[in-house]
């Protein structure tokens, strides 16, 4: 795993499924809708007359329903006593911290993790300051 993760490589090797496993199958269904015809750079362009800020918090907002949708497929495979840490491999430990509860950085259980998580990011999106959902009073004038 070393030399696959090494600082200097730019090129990793596409990883291969074996064909006839429930895992090819996903992957030749992931391929086929990436190669459907739809121009990703087109898709996240900033439309003509719109601005930028609405574009990024429609974004934010759609992105996070689907992490929250996918999250949701693997959460019951992932408890508290199949995965007692929220990592990013062997090296690295994610720790909670939100200066109310969590006033250090506190090592939980991945699925106690990503629900402090979600809710955290809920509230930013539902923050008015952040994301605002009026016109703005300099957008009315």
């Amino acid at each position: 795993l070393k030399q696959v993760f090494s600082k200097d490589k730019t090129f990793r090797p596409k990883r291969k499924f074996e064909p006839g496993t429930q895992r090819f199958e996903l992957h030749k269904r992931a391929q086929a809708s990436l190669n459907s015809g739809v121009d990703l750079r087109a898709a996240v362009q900033l439309p003509s007359g719109e601005d930028q800020n609405d574009w990024v918090a429609v974004h934010v907002v759609d992105f996070f329903n689907r992490i929250n949708l996918i999250y949701g497929t693997i959460c019951e495979f992932c408890t508290e006593r199949s995965c007692p840490v929220m990592s990013g491999g062997p090296k690295y430990e994610y720790r909670w911290q939100d200066n109310v509860k969590y006033k250090k950085p506190t090592a939980l259980p991945a699925p106690q993790y990503m629900n402090l998580l979600m809710d955290w990011i809920e509230v930013q999106i539902n923050n008015e300051n952040i994301f605002p959902t009026r016109v703005s009073k300099c957008e009315e004038e």
